[in-house]
């Protein structure tokens, strides 16, 4: 068994140990960059880390976020040159979590820039959390929690 699998394993002698291991990016496919851009940094307020061009293998990832790795986790966004047709999202996928403050206005000015509100804020189903859903140009569905 490797240390990882150890280290996970409930009851082992390194769980509750801090983690070698930290989250740092999430990769998803867009069809256009800087739609996708204009959606994750002009309306959720993330900056543009990084950008690389694979001329060889035909695509850019450019990362984006609210502070780079390894202090802040980073969204990965990666463009196949060429690719016109939406991507299938898949049902195992599930979304992308922000946190915000005051999520009813939060949700009132993206819905006056344009974004797609796929739930209106409001308690979750069977609690007390106050949540809404919005996707990105690509249908990549995003959580917004409220934290006061």
């Amino acid at each position: 068994m490797t240390d990882a699998a150890v280290a996970a394993k409930p009851g082992s002698q390194t769980a509750g140990r801090a983690s070698e291991f930290r989250m740092l990016h999430t990769m998803i496919r867009v069809v256009d960059l800087d739609r996708s851009l204009e959606f994750y940094c002009g309306l959720l307020g993330m900056k543009e880390l990084r950008r690389k061009d694979y001329p060889d293998g035909k695509f850019t990832n450019a990362f984006v976020g609210y502070g780079a790795n390894p202090e802040h986790y980073e969204l990965e966004l990666t463009h196949n040159w060429g690719k016109g047709e939406p991507y299938q999202l898949g049902d195992a996928w599930g979304h992308i979590a922000l946190g915000v403050s005051d999520i009813y206005a939060t949700c009132e000015n993206l819905a006056k820039a344009g974004a797609k509100i796929t739930r209106p804020p409001g308690a979750m189903k069977h609690g007390t959390t106050v949540i809404a859903f919005i996707e990105d140009p690509d249908g990549h569905k995003i959580e917004l929690i409220e934290r006061k």
